[in-house]
């Protein structure tokens, strides 16, 4: 889902920038996002390179242990999405909704398998608090990233997965060889036509994965104004919202300040999660 965003919107960003504006994307994943979120902080700060963060594993992970960057090391530029967690399975799956594998886990602890793209990623927190409202115990499955969880659901190896809304129609659609089966949002999504939310199945849990641009934090303000202004064209744009079926339904652009300013109630959230987990280090 941060691949595609990234390589969809970017063209429209290099023709509102004009001149020789072009982008390279470079993927560099693992490590929940700390490798990327790294990379950012410790480039150059002049604008030449720009990142796509990942929350709530951009906050949760210098939460849990002593991370290579702090969220203060970069400068958050624009949100693009607020993509709600969906719960999915294998179209032709015997599991229908959330209440048969919470029946299955009280009946036998451990015995359904939950894939999620790492430590601290919405899937691994929405697990986390699932499991805490239904006092059951579920059996994690980490991976990197939502192809790796979509190759076992399929091969028979996972039982569950979670995902982001938005990954759904990058990987088959509603009507594909997935079957998603609810949504942790506080509504319904009209994307997803008849998909209940989770606390509509009795387990009152909302996670959501919010996609957005961070530069490092010693970039000038009109390189990050620059940079601001043509997200926020670009993702009004016609034509970037018809070639982007998977971030259409959950496009949310919001400024740089703004959005750090909203983080900060997330902050408290995964703050009060990160307490109940092993930590390697605790930051300083």
């Amino acid at each position: 889902g941060t691949d595609i965003m990234a390589r969809k919107l970017i063209p429209f960003m290099e023709k509102r920038l004009g001149g020789k504006a072009r982008f390279i994307v470079l993927n560099k994943p693992g490590a929940a996002g700390e490798i990327s979120t790294t990379a950012i902080a410790r480039a150059e700060p002049d604008g030449y390179t720009i990142g796509v963060v990942n929350v709530p594993s951009f906050l949760f992970v210098p939460m849990t242990k002593k991370s290579q960057y702090s969220p203060d090391d970069v400068r958050l530029v624009a949100r693009v999405v607020d993509d709600p967690t969906v719960v999915v399975v294998r179209a032709d799956s015997k599991i229908s909704n959330l209440k048969d594998i919470v029946e299955a886990l009280r009946a036998k602890p451990g015995s359904i398998t939950f894939g999620h793209n790492g430590v601290g990623s919405n899937g691994h927190l929405a697990l986390r608090l699932m499991a805490d409202a239904t006092k059951v115990q579920a059996n994690e499955v980490p991976y990197r990233g939502t192809a790796a969880q979509k190759t076992d659901l399929l091969g028979g190896h996972l039982n569950v997965g979670l995902i982001s809304a938005g990954e759904v129609e990058l990987h088959g659609g509603a009507k594909g060889d997935l079957k998603v089966i609810a949504i942790l949002a506080k509504s319904r999504l009209p994307a997803l036509p008849g998909v209940p939310t989770a606390e509509e199945a009795g387990v009152p849990v909302v996670m959501s994965s919010e996609r957005g641009f961070a530069v490092a934090k010693g970039v000038p303000d009109t390189i990050v104004q620059a940079l601001e202004a043509a997200i926020a064209d670009s993702v009004r744009d016609p034509e970037f919202i018809a070639s982007s079926p998977g971030d259409a339904p959950v496009l949310s652009y919001s400024s740089g300040s703004q959005w750090k300013e909203s983080l900060s109630e997330n902050a408290k959230v995964l703050r009060a999660i990160a307490d109940t987990l092993p930590k390697d280090s605790l930051p300083k």
